[in-house]
């Protein structure tokens, strides 16, 4: 018997913001994501869970009316693409994309929903 969905990984972040479509759609655009399932609240009263697949990774999130900022940290092949298209995306600076005293190249870009993506590349 599974215990947990076939491809899915041990542990996921669960993002609760006030628009998911805003937040799917960003991951979808900076990050490629794959939208998994979307799944409704009675009378449209907005998104009750949605999750979407990225690289390896699933990330999870809900619809609430306050969001709490959330910080989500990604390491993806080409910082710089992925920080560009972040920022085309609507996405603000937290932080220009620096090398960092860990040796990662790394900048944070605020989706404008309550998460900021922490977008980085391995230094080596």
């Amino acid at each position: 018997m599974n215990w947990k969905p076939e491809d899915y990984p041990s542990v996921s972040p669960y993002l609760l913001v006030r628009e998911a479509e805003v937040t799917l759609a960003f991951v979808e655009q900076v990050f490629g994501a794959e939208r998994l399932r979307l799944h409704m609240r009675k009378e449209g009263q907005g998104v009750m869970h949605a999750e979407a697949r990225i690289d390896d990774s699933v990330i999870m999130m809900g619809e609430v009316a306050q969001s709490q900022e959330a910080h989500v940290h990604i390491y993806v092949p080409d910082a710089e693409a992925a920080f560009a298209r972040a920022l085309a995306a609507g996405g603000q600076v937290i932080q220009p994309l620096l090398r960092q005293a860990d040796g990662d190249y790394r900048g944070g870009v605020a989706e404008g929903n309550g998460v900021i993506w922490w977008i980085a590349q391995e230094g080596g």
